[in-house]
């Protein structure tokens, strides 16, 4: 197992093949601070490269996962270039969760708004437990949520996407699953065990099939249909040809637990 953490505002745990990055702002609802967002950046870079690292989960600390952008630090002076630097910040870590090879998942408690529900959207799947609330409630301060507005058209049909925009209205967890912005709901007690069951359970898979399979399914999202089949088809004929597919389909065939590369 691996451990480490930074200046508190985050930590960090490696096991089992799992990263569990955790959000340590709990008193402050895990607000996007310009330093928790690139604490966040570099230690998903650094996870990217680790080669005992094949899952990462985001999570927060205390009464909620993320309230959204530290506004008092946001508007502490109007000074338009800092704070079109903290949206940069925002911009890169949400694709950094997009870019990395491996799979992310949001592990979700309480409450996610505005960017926090922008990093929800952002990841790859989202596990929530039954009392958690989402919102983009930006209209409702003269703030449209237009950086969020981003993660979630890319998550959600338009219509739905829109309507959590323009009203700013607190959906439940059982509306964010009807909507797709969720994957799973479950009770608050059993969040860490579904969590980490998913987790282990990808885990498990060939690290170099997952991966690929990953970066394939961003990339071939807004091509056109034909370009999008040329694309894949490419990345399945390098696929096949790798040890871990040779090793899975002769693992299946002989009806035995194949041993992955990776």
């Amino acid at each position: 197992m691996f451990d480490t953490s930074t200046k508190s505002l985050t930590s960090l745990k490696i096991e089992q093949g799992v990263a569990w990055l955790t959000m340590e702002r709990g008193q402050a609802y895990n607000a996007l601070s310009d330093e928790l967002m690139e604490q966040m950046t570099e230690q998903l870079q650094t996870l990217a490269k680790h080669p005992q690292c094949k899952v990462v989960v985001i999570k927060g600390a205390g009464r909620g996962f993320c309230a959204g952008h530290d506004l008092k630090q946001l508007t502490q002076d109007q000074d338009a270039q800092r704070q079109h630097r903290t949206f940069e910040r925002c911009a890169t870590l949400m694709q950094t969760l997009v870019n990395i090879p491996q799979p992310v998942i949001a592990q979700v408690h309480g409450i996610a708004t505005a960017a926090g529900c922008q990093l929800v959207a952002s990841c790859d799947l989202a596990v929530a437990e039954k009392g958690a609330r989402f919102a983009t409630p930006g209209v409702n301060i003269g703030l449209f949520c237009s950086t969020p507005m981003v993660a979630l058209t890319r998550s959600l049909a338009p219509k739905h996407a829109m309507e959590m925009l323009l009203t700013g209205d607190m959906i439940d967890a059982e509306r964010a699953h009807q909507i797709g912005l969720i994957n799973r709901i479950v009770d608050e007690q059993e969040l860490d065990t579904c969590v980490a069951e998913l987790a282990q359970s990808i885990a498990a898979k060939s690290g170099y099939c997952v991966q690929t399979g990953k970066q394939a399914f961003y990339r071939q999202l807004n091509q056109p249909l034909a370009n999008a089949y040329e694309d894949c088809s490419q990345v399945m004929s390098c696929n096949l040809q790798h040890q871990d597919a040779v090793e899975g389909i002769d693992a299946f065939i002989t009806k035995r637990k194949p041993t992955w590369s990776s």
